[in-house]
């Protein structure tokens, strides 16, 4: 049966994904048949497994650290946001309900066991079990019915660290607030501390890491600097991807819509040298001077088709269009671009139909069954392979289909406007394949680097291993392992 330890943040977005990413790394060096595990994770940002589900992408860049193919029982509980109020559930990879916030309160305690089967299958199958919370035990309004921080690491004997990010200040506070209000039965958990994010000389905080120490009596693993390679790996937020700008570059826009999902697809981009991937944001306009616009997947197409109208980005995209400038559409982004989005039954939100941007001729059903594939196509003009993954409700078809972006076991996919520069396809995580790629970029004259997107992603995750073996004490935090 194999140890586990679990990784809990002071807040939200302070590091956690990345230092057990780096851990799980590190620990494979020794040997360590080691799997990653998250009891709960909310985020748009899936992967597909190889049993044929959907998780969290940052479990699966931390099963890339490991090794090992993403499974299911990595992330038992995935919440995504359809709307400000309400998300859908997947349990064990697939879609069990639709809730409100208040409707999932009560339902949580009820996931406690799968999430438990989860946790016991991965034990048997590791050496070590690396887990990750979300969100902060802090949140002791939510701990009656908790199954991602201590609620989970209590019912299943699980030691904790907690990682305070020094960078957004406060971090003292953080962690000795924590002591503070958490029940005296759940800070017997934490066995020790980390600080993450610091910038400059670490010895000036040498009396704030003593403090906390004794305010809280837990141990110090160390003080880990910012990691400057963290932009070469996957973002697990959008936010992230805005800051990759390489101005005087050749300009490829994507839009940030209010349900974004899904946008791996961009992460490539965003390492080539000669793309300044620019985000618009809500309130902006598209740049004129793009050669590309990205409209990428969202958990809520029509209710995004909207959204995208208020900013009026569809009046920017019809100008970018008549300007000769080129439109790719993936997932929800394909469906926009359609004449027609259709959700007679009420999958994504209220039923009804909502008029597309009409920049390809394609209308689109919305269906209760959703694609979950791993895939290798071919680019429909040039034959470049495309490894990718199809996440997706609906159905798509219309004259444009003739014209298909893609081949798929031989079968057209996705769909290409009469004059060639409007595109639209299910294939997610297409730019990761480096020739189609380089052939893509270089139609749209935009220079590429001779490089290996996995290799490079390969490369930052070793980096960041070496980086948290040098200033972390990972020999003292896999002994707590138990």
């Amino acid at each position: 049966m194999a140890r586990a330890l679990m990784i809990q943040g002071a807040g939200s977005d302070v590091g956690k994904s990345l230092i057990v990413a780096g851990l799980a790394r590190a620990a494979k060096r020794r040997g360590y048949r080691v799997l990653p595990f998250k009891p709960q994770n909310m985020s748009n940002n899936a992967a597909v497994t190889v049993d044929g589900g959907e998780i969290g992408r940052a479990q699966a860049l931390q099963a890339l650290a490991a090794g090992v193919e993403p499974h299911t029982d990595m992330n038992p509980v995935l919440l995504k946001p359809e709307t400000d109020v309400g998300a859908q559930i997947i349990v064990h990879g697939k879609r069990i309900a639709t809730a409100r916030a208040r409707e999932y309160a009560s339902l949580k305690p009820s996931l406690m066991d799968a999430v438990l089967e989860s946790f016991a299958r991965l034990k048997d199958r590791a050496d070590l079990v690396l887990v990750e919370g979300a969100g902060s035990p802090a949140e002791v309004n939510l701990r009656k019915s908790d199954i991602a921080n201590m609620g989970f690491a209590r019912r299943a004997d699980v030691p904790v660290v907690l990682i305070g990010d020094i960078d957004r200040g406060g971090v003292i506070a953080q962690l000795v607030g924590i002591k503070t209000v958490i029940d005296a039965d759940d800070a017997a958990m934490v066995q020790g501390f980390l600080i993450n994010k610091f910038r400059g000389d670490p010895t000036l905080f040498d009396d704030g890491y003593r403090l906390i120490e004794a305010r809280t009596s837990w141990r110090g693993f160390g003080v880990l600097p910012y990691f400057t390679r963290a932009g070469e790996l996957p973002a697990e937020d959008a936010l992230g991807l805005g800051e990759a700008r390489k101005p005087g570059q050749c300009k490829i826009a994507f839009l940030a819509l209010s349900r974004i999902a899904n946008f791996d697809d961009l992460d490539p981009l965003k390492l080539e040298p000669g793309v300044d991937l620019v985000m618009v944001r809500p309130g902006e306009a598209i740049p004129g001077d793009v050669r590309l616009v990205i409209i990428p997947g969202s958990k809520s197409t029509r209710g995004d088709l909207a959204f995208l109208r208020a900013q009026g980005w569809d009046i920017d995209l019809l100008a970018h269009h008549r300007r000769g400038g080129h439109v790719l559409g993936v997932c929800g982004g394909y469906q926009m671009l359609g004449r027609s989005v259709a959700d007679p039954e009420g999958i994504e939100g209220p039923a009804g139909e909502t008029p597309g941007l009409g920049l390809l001729n394609v209308t689109t059903v919305m269906t209760e069954q959703k694609t979950l594939n791993r895939v290798t196509a071919q680019h429909a003009e040039t034959r470049h392979p495309i490894d990718a993954y199809e996440i997706h409700i609906g159905q798509t078809d219309g004259p444009d289909r003739a014209r298909p972006f893609a081949l798929l076991h031989g079968a057209p996919e996705g769909a290409v406007s009469s004059d060639g520069r409007v595109c639209g396809s299910y294939l997610h995580g297409l730019f990761a394949s480096d020739s189609f790629r380089s052939s893509f970029l270089g139609q749209l004259d935009i220079p590429v680097a001779d490089q290996r997107y996995h290799g490079r992603v390969e490369s930052a995750l070793d980096a960041l291993a070496d980086h948290i073996e040098a200033h972390l004490d990972v020999e003292g935090l896999l002994a707590l392992a138990r």
